[in-house]
């Protein structure tokens, strides 16, 4: 660190760009490995000075499970914002080959890791972080789901493997925050598994947990069927999160302000695509009830024929069945000369007459009752359809809002993207002043040295002039 101290005391422009880079830097210095070979402990920044000593620095020895804690916190914090600025440059699904997301189940699996407790079997002492993720589904049931499709899966054989599947399946489910700080809350339940300076029942862990709710604008598709979670080797890749020295935080506020619009504009787009969707079924339902609708009209005006046939019919009965009883009285008189068979006859003829008007009378009956069901599934259906079309007029309108909504953070992001421009323009020219007054101090600081000298010669002589008038 001793090429970084200024050696005069006035800060010059590279100095402070030492500075900033030696604070935005992580350096990976002061390696230790644990008792259980899994860790890594590195330096904090805050112990490495940026100013020259008097005298050497002589710091208590800190708490080694503490400096691991803080070390994970900090790799949590670089490996989720490395994914999610990747994830929201790249503008798609991310899938299981992408780096970022790799490193990011690595620190999560150490995350995890950290002080379990041994758990001997016939086969040794075994660490296995599958334990505490199964509480989740005792205190959340949703996570009921996760929990047996991973169980489910054929690949699987050890606790590790299915442990690094549930995480990959919350990720994709968009729960992962939200069952963190469910198992972190009940640390009476984790505590059967941590030891008490663990991460998961430290402070730290909740940050992480918190940290986790970003990742939900992040859309990931995983397939696990055919990957190997049970041998995979968990190595944190540090060359990933190491910064360049030269680099500027002078844009990070306007960076900040485009990456809130991208993620306004990705949530608009996402609400659009849903509404969309939606607008589609809704289009597609309302198109088959207008072809039910169609199709029961039609029933409906053939029921009606088939009364008005039914009713002409009763009527004719009706008038052959009053002719018939006229046509027997009068042949039953005494006077009467029409002859015993004819009479039978009619009498038979006048049962099924009246057989036939009782089986369309039961007939007309039940068209009657199957016309009001039509109508009352019609009245129904118009119903139905006049909710649809209000709901579908409505979604409608908020598609047209959140489309002139996406059109406005579009020229927010460009005009951003301007501001930015000339902020780095302005920046730049000021820097460009800046050396030019640093050259010039320097030419002053000569002239003044010259000017000096002859100063010194001056006096030197009129001293010579004054021994020489003596």
């Amino acid at each position: 660190m001793a090429d970084l101290t200024p050696q005069s005391e006035a800060p010059t422009p590279t100095t402070d760009k030492i500075t900033q880079a030696a604070r935005e830097t992580i350096y990976l210095c002061n390696f230790r490995v644990s008792v259980d070979g899994e860790w890594l402990c590195l330096r904090e920044l805050n112990d490495i000075s940026l100013t020259p000593d008097p005298e050497p620095a002589h710091e208590d020895p800190k708490d080694p499970i503490a400096i691991e804690r803080l070390n994970l916190m900090n790799m949590a914090k670089l490996s989720i914002k490395g994914l999610i600025e990747s994830a929201l440059n790249l503008g798609r699904t991310l899938d299981s080959d992408y780096a970022p997301l790799q490193q990011f189940f690595v620190v999560m699996e150490h995350c995890l890791k950290h002080g379990l407790k041994s758990k001997k079997t016939f086969l040794g002492q075994n660490k296995s972080f599958w334990g505490p993720l199964e509480l989740v589904e005792k205190l959340t049931p949703e996570a009921g789901e996760i929990t047996a499709s991973v169980k489910d899966l054929p690949g699987l054989k050890t606790p590790l493997g299915r442990g690094r599947a549930w995480l990959r399946l919350a990720l994709m489910q968009k729960k992962l925050s939200d069952y963190m700080k469910t198992i972190i809350n009940r640390k009476d339940l984790l505590s059967e598994f941590y030891e008490p300076n663990a991460l998961m029942m430290e402070e730290e862990g909740a940050v992480i947990a918190g940290l986790l709710v970003g990742l939900n604008v992040i859309d990931a598709n995983l397939c696990m069927k055919g990957e190997d979670l049970d041998s995979q080797v968990g190595v944190i890749d540090f060359s990933m999160y190491l910064k360049d020295g030269g680099h500027s935080s002078k844009s990070t506020e306007g960076d900040g302000q485009i990456t809130a619009i991208l993620d306004q504009k990705n949530y608009v787009e996402e609400l659009n695509r849903h509404l969309s969707a939606s607008v589609n079924n809704l289009q597609a339902k309302v198109d088959a009830l207008e072809k039910s609708n169609t199709k029961l009209t039609e029933e409906l005006a053939v029921a009606n024929n088939r009364i008005i046939t039914l009713q002409e019919d009763v009527e004719r009965v009706k008038e052959e069945s009053s002719y018939l009883v006229e046509s027997s009285r009068k042949a039953s008189r005494p006077d009467g000369t029409a002859d015993g068979q004819v009479l039978g006859e009619t009498r038979k003829q006048l049962k099924e007459e009246t057989q036939l008007r009782l089986d369309v009378e039961k007939e007309l009956e039940v068209q009657i009752g199957m016309r009001q069901e039509m109508e009352l599934s019609m009245k129904m259906l118009e119903k139905d359809i006049c909710e649809k079309h209000d709901a579908l007029v409505e979604l409608r309108q908020q598609l047209d809002d959140l489309r002139r909504l996406n059109h406005e953070l579009s020229h927010k992001s460009q005009s951003s993207e301007i501001s930015v421009k000339q902020k780095n323009e302005i920046v730049s020219r000021l820097e460009e002043k800046t050396n030019q007054m640093a050259a010039t101090i320097k030419q002053l600081e000569s002239s003044e040295k010259d000017v000096v000298k002859q100063a010194r010669t001056l006096n030197i002589a009129a001293g010579k002039l004054l021994q020489n008038q003596q």
